[in-house]
């Protein structure tokens, strides 16, 4: 089938943000697809069809399945209660999860390194992700946070622009983690480190990009629209 032809009219001219942001499990959809709705949420899913090669129809049965079983996503109306999801559900879940990531990484490094699937350079990977999300979910929590609790700020726009730059890196990283784990495929043998390692890698990895969008698409444009 042609990638210009519709099945679901109101997917095609639809940005991926939008999609993501709006219907409940289109976010895993996506990402089996790898299509970016975080950093490249402003891209419709035609377009990124055509630029990807991929089918458009398929692509919107698909996610014309998930909203037959869906209603549309109700994220917090209070912007309180939106910031307070996204400190408790993602700062805190980063802050607790990728150190014992990057301990169970080294041990594999360590214990497997004459095999080719060994994620070499990971725990690295991981170490410089970590202090840069650190770095990042302070900003936010001491700076960009308390702004928006207040209701805003006329110079808004620059610590939010900021933040959007950082989570282009942050994607950065992700594909980068992706790429070291051949998206997380485990070799027949692996040991349980390993198991751990990479069901703990694909949670940290869908948190992330929860993450952006949720703040890309869904808390930022309260302020900028």
């Amino acid at each position: 089938m042609s990638a210009t032809t519709s099945a679901e009219p109101g997917f095609a001219t639809r940005r991926l943000g939008e999609i993501a942001a709006t219907l409940p499990g289109a976010t895993a959809v996506l990402r089996r697809h790898k299509l970016d709705f975080c950093c490249g949420g402003q891209a419709t899913l035609g377009e990124v069809a055509t630029l990807r090669g991929l089918s458009l129809d398929a692509l919107e049965q698909e996610l014309g399945e998930v909203a037959a079983l869906a209603r549309k996503a109700t994220p917090p109306e209070s912007t309180e209660e939106l910031i307070g999801l996204i400190e408790t559900r993602y700062h805190e879940a980063h802050r607790r999860e990728l150190p014992e990531l990057i301990r169970l990484a080294r041990r594999v490094e360590a214990v497997h390194r004459e095999h080719p699937a060994t994620p070499a350079g990971l725990a690295d990977l991981l170490e410089t992700t970590l202090a840069e999300l650190q770095d990042h979910m302070s900003k936010e929590e001491q700076v960009l946070f308390p702004l928006m609790r207040r209701g805003g700020h006329p110079m808004i726009a620059q610590p939010i622009g900021m933040m959007l730059a950082e989570h282009e890196d942050h994607g950065n990283y992700l594909r980068e983690l992706e790429r070291l784990t051949s998206d997380f495929t485990l070799p027949a043998e692996a040991c349980s480190t390993w198991r751990a390692l990479y069901a703990g890698g694909r949670k940290f990895a869908d948190d992330l990009v929860e993450h952006i969008h949720t703040e890309n698409n869904i808390l930022f444009p309260r302020f900028t629209a």
